[in-house]
């Protein structure tokens, strides 16, 4: 299990490495000077030449990567070349509104599709399964800014019963009214794709050999299914799942901008607008890092769950 853990984490590090020596290339391959485009066009060769300076981008550039490495280590995210200001508790704010919203989301789509895609699993054929099942192919096929988009129709503008967009904390009154449309337009296309897979996953174990026998031996099928196989047919879905909870990242930056959501998608919009440079490597690289760590627990999960991976480890 030590083994198996070291090398897990291994993968993962030498990943975040390679990532980040990726973004900051790029980043810098980008034409233009930085300190010219954050000052503008009609700023003064020696305001250019001192703000270059401030900002160290006439270092080296493995002294560069090594500074903004380092910083981000250390909980130093760095300073918008735009605003001149340091970004990292801005980050930390943003970052906090994303998660709420990512993570509810996804819990409630898995609370959904994992009920919903066992029964529809049982119930092939009929036609309750095949309306439910043909809807979630529509969910599939809908993306989620146009769910939002019609949720924002219906509710606020039609109806009333609910903000149009913005953002209240937690702790204010109108916290839940603000977060309940985002939320739902995530969770009716996430919770369509995962309850395919999950039907998938079922109907795949329901014909195995040991499903038969737990019949043989008295018990019913659905008591089968959600004794024995449900364990089997976790193992493909928490793949599509760890999947999924990184697609709703890029999703929620669609949706953060319907919803005027302050959250870090439309932090890392506001920064590609302005061309600050240094604020989207920065987010760029903290997305990616939440992608590799969700593949990382995904991947760790999977072993957890699989005795015939831990054996072989």
């Amino acid at each position: 299990m030590i083994r198996m853990l070291t090398g897990v984490l291994g993968r993962f590090a030498l990943t975040l490495f390679a990532a980040s020596v990726i973004i900051f290339a790029l980043m810098r391959a980008v034409p233009g000077n930085p300190a010219r485009v954050a000052l503008g066009v009609n700023a003064t060769e020696e305001a250019v030449a001192e703000l270059t300076s401030q900002l160290g981008l006439d270092r080296p550039l493995p002294v560069q990567y090594w500074e903004w490495m380092s910083g981000l280590l250390r909980g130093n995210i760095g300073t918008s070349l735009s605003s001149a200001q340091d970004i990292t508790p801005l980050v930390i704010d943003r970052a906090q509104v994303s998660l709420i919203l990512v993570s509810l989301a996804m819990l409630l789509a898995l609370a959904g599709a994992i009920p919903i895609g066992t029964w529809l699993a049982q119930r092939q054929g009929t036609p309750a399964a095949t309306v439910v099942t043909a809807a979630t192919q529509v969910g599939i096929a809908v993306p989620s800014f146009l769910v939002g988009i019609l949720l924002v129709a219906l509710f606020s503008v039609q109806l009333g019963w609910l903000p149009a967009n913005g953002w209240v904390p937690p702790e204010r009154p109108g916290f839940i009214r603000h977060l309940i449309m985002p939320v739902v337009a995530l969770v009716l296309v996430q919770g369509a794709i995962l309850t395919r897979y999950v039907r998938s996953a079922v109907l795949n174990e329901a014909g195995q050999d040991y499903i038969r026998t737990a019949r043989s031996l008295g018990a019913s099928r659905a008591g089968a299914i959600y004794r024995h196989g449900l364990r089997n047919a976790a193992l493909p879905v928490l793949t599509v799942a760890g999947m999924q909870l990184t697609t709703l990242i890029i999703g929620a930056v669609v949706i953060e901008s319907v919803f005027v959501i302050p959250g870090l998608g439309t932090m890392l919009l506001d920064a590609v607008a302005v061309r600050d440079l240094t604020t989207v490597q920065t987010l760029v690289m903290l997305l990616v890092a939440f992608t590799l760590a969700i593949n990382l627990l995904t991947d760790i999960a999977y072993r957890l769950i699989d005795p015939r991976l831990r054996e072989a480890a």
